[in-house]
């Protein structure tokens, strides 16, 4: 995977030891827009604990994910899927979804959608895969 701006990033083995949240999300989806206030609040109340929230960008166009970053600034990481393999890896079904990965790399917990009254059930998962 790669930056919106095209340079080289992490791969997903590199995070083994830290909780993460991975959201695949695309700038024409509405709950994306809903989701990213919480994903920026688990990061900033969950990184120092070692929580890497990760927004997986899938738009066809990279410049309709950087207009949508403009105007929903993140404070987490955000890496683009341009040909779309990470997605046909965790076999994606629906926009967003969320999987939740534990400390050794296994996938606890698939979220599809947003919906904000779930957002304390998602934080309970995490906060339990955090102190594992």
């Amino acid at each position: 995977m790669t930056t919106l701006d095209g340079k080289s990033t992490f791969a997903l083995q590199e995070l083994k030891g830290k909780v993460v949240y991975m959201d695949f999300w695309a700038s024409w989806c509405p709950p994306c827009v809903k989701s990213f206030p919480f994903l920026n609040q688990l990061e900033h109340e969950l990184k120092d604990k070692g929580l890497h929230v990760v927004g997986i960008n899938l738009d066809e166009k990279i410049a309709d994910a950087q207009a949508f970053i403009a105007n929903n600034p993140v404070d987490f990481s955000i890496v683009a899927d341009g040909n779309k393999q990470c997605a046909k890896v965790f076999e994606l079904m629906a926009m967003p979804t969320s999987y939740l990965i534990d400390k050794k790399g296994n996938v606890r917990h698939i979220h599809q959608g947003f919906r904000s009254d779930e957002s304390q059930q998602l934080r309970a998962l995490i906060t339990q895969l955090l102190t594992e």
